[in-house]
């Protein structure tokens, strides 16, 4: 092709031959469309040498490479990435640094973080409580203290005459990211954030007591606790919210990896003022103020607040139950705890003093838990009763169960509560109506639940445990391959739970493992003890957002 010569950019020349071409700003002069030009530089390029090419490429790469969600304004873009998922994101950061900016944006990971009632809280200073050296009779008389009331049924109460040689240990995570550990709360699954250290060693906070000291052997019952929430840190950060959500998925994953450090907490002998007694109880705490606690309710009659950053106990609640402290609950700055003195006692902690007591019960008081607008009890007496709170005017006696109420759950407007006879309630708060009865739930008594609507979860003196959803029975799974059910309930139009036939239910139950999560498992052999399930009683279950947590007699905990 000739053309006149007008410019020395638009001449090329290849193996001795030349091409003359005449540019203007509109393009190649003489070729009015783009396909035509683009025929023509293809075959101006494919007349030069294979190292020409080369560095032709080079040229014209950052003209092909063309940020379009960076060049637009920062609002715009981060409407854009806040549609990713959190993996997302942190791919989008290895793009460029533009995107690495936008990616980390604080707004972002806040959303992600919110999304899962993940709350960052800036830890503070340790507060100062008068903790008397209090110590009470190890309860040797105290034949009414295992927190767990009869079954219907002869040889549903389990004792375990050596959980005393058991270490009251806290699983705390290994040491690999201890120095970026953010400080989080949220409601879920128990996960516990490591102490800062600057070795992966494993340690505990005190010495153990030394050879000499005696080793008292009590029955071993324990309240099951509430949903724990996560401990806090004590060091001062800025809000990081990306921080603070890849501390969660790390914390995550070391549950379902079984990646923990193990910690004893107490032992014989340390602190000074240490429970004298077997511990049946507790729960984790964080106050507004960012600081997590440890509440221990104990045989000895006491409730201790121990400072999981020093170890030490800052505060010892005693002199208001008479019997054992069987079950805990803390929420919103109050602390209400049940014994087997047939009491309810209300502790008010930002005044540190008492706020009231409860003693409706004629039996001991097994289990307690409260939320803004309400407390429940449950005791041996076979009742359950309920409370407005904060002012505590009595509401509802809930009398339906044959044997004694060893668990009960709030969530809401509904109430669950699993006793001794093998069966779960489902209660309205508002009315006191019976909704559903799930009759011979276990094969045995049920000593543990945790209530998530539509989702129950339960522990058992058959050692299993079973989860079912309300809203559609055919979803659930049990480590039991024992589906035997026989709810009597009639059928109610005006039921909210509205549970499907009982046919249902037999055909939709899956056997699990818990621990792999596979729904390929083979039913165990009678009397053959499976891999995967507890050796003993389930004394105490957590439901959470992904994860389910049990505590059983056996001495473990399997997630």
């Amino acid at each position: 092709m000739a053309a006149p010569f007008l410019a020395d950019e638009g001449y090329m020349e290849s193996d001795g031959e030349s091409t003359m071409l005449t540019v203007s700003n509109q393009g190649v002069l003489g070729i009015d469309s783009v396909e035509e030009r683009e025929e023509l530089a293809y075959r101006l390029l494919a007349s030069l040498p294979r190292s020409r090419l080369v560095a032709i490429q080079k040229r014209i790469a950052p003209c092909l490479q063309y940020d379009i969600v960076g060049c637009l304004p920062a609002e715009i873009s981060l409407q854009i990435f806040s549609l990713l998922t959190a993996d997302a994101l942190l791919v989008c950061g290895l793009v460029s640094q533009r995107w690495q900016v936008l990616a980390n944006d604080q707004s972002l990971w806040m959303k992600l973080c919110r999304a899962r009632n993940w709350e960052w809280r800036q830890p503070s200073r340790i507060h100062p409580f008068d903790s008397p050296l209090t110590h009470h009779g190890d309860g040797a008389n105290d034949s009414d203290d295992e927190g767990m009331g009869d079954s219907d049924e002869d040889g549903d109460e389990l004792i375990i005459n050596d959980v005393e040689a058991a270490k009251a240990e806290l699983t705390l995570m290994h040491a690999e990211l201890d120095s970026g550990f953010a400080s989080t709360s949220f409601t879920g699954p128990p996960v516990l954030e490591p102490e800062p250290s600057t070795s992966g060693t494993r340690y505990t906070i005190h010495p153990k007591s030394s050879p000499g000291r005696s080793r008292s052997r009590p029955h071993a019952r324990h309240s099951a606790p509430p949903v724990l929430k996560t401990l806090g840190s004590t060091s001062y950060l800025a809000p990081d919210y990306k921080l603070l959500y890849q501390t969660h998925m790390k914390l995550h994953n070391r549950f379902l990896t079984s990646s923990y450090r193990l910690s004893a907490l107490q032992t014989r002998g340390a602190p000074s003022n240490a429970h004298t007694s077997t511990i049946y109880c507790l729960q984790l705490y964080t106050y507004s103020s960012g600081l997590q606690v440890l509440f221990t309710g104990s045989r000895d009659r006491t409730v201790r607040e121990w400072n999981l950053t020093t170890g030490l106990i800052e505060r010892v609640i005693s002199g208001v139950h008479s019997g054992s402290v069987l079950s805990i609950c803390i929420h919103g700055g109050y602390l209400a705890s049940a014994g087997s003195d047939k009491r309810v006692v209300i502790w008010d902690l930002e005044k540190n003093k008492l706020y009231k007591q409860l003693s409706d019960h004629s039996d001991s008081v097994l289990c307690v838990r409260f939320d803004d607008e309400r407390l429940v009890s449950c005791s041996k007496d076979h009742t359950v009763r309920t409370y407005s709170f904060p002012d505590l005017t009595p509401q509802f006696v809930l009398r339906a169960h044959r044997a004694a109420v060893n668990a009960v759950s709030i969530s809401k407007n509904l109430i669950a509560s699993g006793s001794g006879d093998k069966s779960i309630k489902v209660w309205d708060a508002l009315t006191g109506k019976l909704l559903r009865t799930f009759d011979t739930h276990h094969s045995r008594g049920i000593a543990s639940i945790d209530f998530r609507p539509p989702y129950i979860l339960t522990g058992s003196s058959d050692k299993h445990l079973r989860l079912v959803n309300m809203a559609n029975l055919q979803q659930g799974w049990s480590t039991s391959p024992d589906y035997r059910y026989d709810n009597n309930a009639p059928p109610d139009d005006d039921d909210p739970l509205r549970f499907p036939s009982v046919s249902s239910l037999l055909s939709g139950s899956r056997l699990m493992c818990h621990v792999c999560g596979s729904e390929n498992v083979h039913p165990v052999p009678p009397g053959v003890q499976g891999p995967c399930v507890h050796a003993d009683l389930v004394r105490s279950v957590v439901l959470g957002e992904d994860l389910v947590v049990s505590g059983s007699y056996d001495l473990s905990i399997k997630v």
